[in-house]
């Protein structure tokens, strides 16, 4: 098959590495990439929120299907100008993707599919703000209504901090104010055709950027799946999935669907499970990141199939996908000053030494070669990612990989799957 993937993160690397890994051999084509994905797909200079562009790409290269992998081109209407030249895209029009591009539009599809989530009010300047900080009581919860690259959200019981965090996203649209809602978080993925959805694995995330859930939010600093501990509570992992299938997921895409704007794609939904239930932080319009990174190599059936079916609208003859039993950690490494002023430019060494590590693989995030070797340019550079029996073994075979990477300045956590591995 020939495949264009939108994207240069660790996340659109996964993706390629999945279907790479596949027994049928693909073609693919990924723009703008990375190094990394260099070596796994040819790049194309091709702006991926050009809906034109995109287009013309895919119809000169009879391309037989377009994933894309981040949120800009799906708010930008990539997924509908190519989907109007009858060709299976995977991701959701514009008007289904503000699902993750509105918060706003989110919780109202929330409410009358009837989902559960916490409380919200959205604010359009600094007093309707604080009103809704005083309503709702500390801890605050404050998050920017549009996209903002997965630090958008501050939690935090400084009102004066939650109010600062309001005024900077202001000038560019209105903030919702939520309510604090607390517990473990789960992210699950649906794959979706517009009718039917297919859950993948549940994973967990590591939003803070310093170990013990300190520091600043950022787009997401490790990641480990499966989640035996979900058993305590919901008999196990496979009673926890077809919970949220029946109350969120499949609520939701019928809502949308009943709206005229069917979900085509990557359904993610944020969750948290509080002592009321589960209920829902947010939805996102694409695979997660670094979610992706873990949840994909775990992945028995071939991904190409199950994106094809969702963008050709045939999933219902898909059976549910299947997983291995392996477990999958990742740790990011990121720049010095990530994520509020990343330092960039600085070469990235030991990349070998670390692929070496027996079931370990590394994801480009941002990375490019020059004539002086490989570099870093973005915030967060790469994602380590290490399979094993146990969550012992991925840990220690993740930090062991890390140890060998050299990057001036580099940060990681160092608590990542750590107290499931004590559990």
């Amino acid at each position: 098959m020939r495949i264009l993937v939108l994207g240069s993160g660790a996340r659109e690397h996964a993706i390629i590495l999945s279907l790479r890994s596949e027994d049928e051999e693909h073609v693919i084509f990924a723009a703008p990439g990375n190094a990394g994905i260099a070596r796994d797909a040819a790049l194309v200079d091709l702006d991926p929120v050009d809906p034109a562009a995109v287009t013309a790409f895919a119809l000169e290269h009879d391309i037989a299907l377009v994933v894309i992998g981040p949120e800009a081109p799906l708010v930008a209407g990539v997924a509908d100008a190519v989907r109007e030249r009858g060709i299976p895209v995977f991701g959701p029009s514009r008007a289904a993707a503000q699902l993750e591009g509105s918060k706003a539009f989110a919780k109202r599809i929330m409410d009358a599919a009837g989902v559960p989530t916490g409380r919200a009010i959205r604010a359009h300047d600094l007093s309707s703000t604080a009103a809704a900080l005083d309503d709702l009581g500390a801890p605050h919860v404050v998050k920017a209504d549009g996209l903002a690259a997965g630090k958008g959200v501050i939690v935090t019981s400084d009102r004066e901090a939650a109010l600062a965090h309001a005024a900077h996203y202001l000038p560019s649209g209105p903030v919702l104010v939520e309510e604090f809602l607390d517990g473990p978080e789960v992210s699950l993925f649906f794959l979706s055709d517009g009718d039917h959805v297919l859950p993948l694995s549940p994973a967990q995330d590591f939003k803070r950027l310093r170990d013990g859930d300190e520091g600043p939010n950022t787009g997401g600093m490790g990641a480990y799946s499966p989640l035996p501990w979900l058993s305590e509570r919901f008999g196990g992992e496979e009673e926890f999935v077809e919970l949220v299938t029946r109350d969120v997921a499949e609520p939701v895409i019928r809502q949308l669907d009943s709206e005229g704007t069917p979900f085509i794609g990557l359904l993610y939904a944020g969750l948290i499970i509080t002592e009321a239930g589960v209920k829902v932080i947010e939805f996102n319009a694409r695979f997660g990141d670094p979610e992706t990174q873990i949840v994909l190599p775990r992945l028995i059936d071939p991904l190409s199939r199950l994106l094809l079916a969702a963008a050709s609208g045939t999933l219902e003859d898909q059976p549910k996908p299947a997983f291995a039993d392996a477990v999958a950690v990742t740790v990011v490494l990121a720049s010095e000053g990530y994520p509020d002023a990343p330092q960039t430019g600085r070469a990235l060494r030991g990349l070998d030494a670390a692929d070496a590590v027996d079931g370990v693989h590394v994801a480009h995030a941002a990375t490019a070669d020059t004539e002086q070797g490989l570099i870093a340019t973005g915030g967060r550079v790469l994602n380590v990612v290490a399979l094993g029996s146990t969550f012992g073994e991925a840990r220690e075979r993740a930090y062991d990989a890390l140890s060998r990477i050299e990057l001036d300045g580099g940060q990681y956590r160092t608590d990542i799957a750590a107290r499931v591995v004590e559990h």
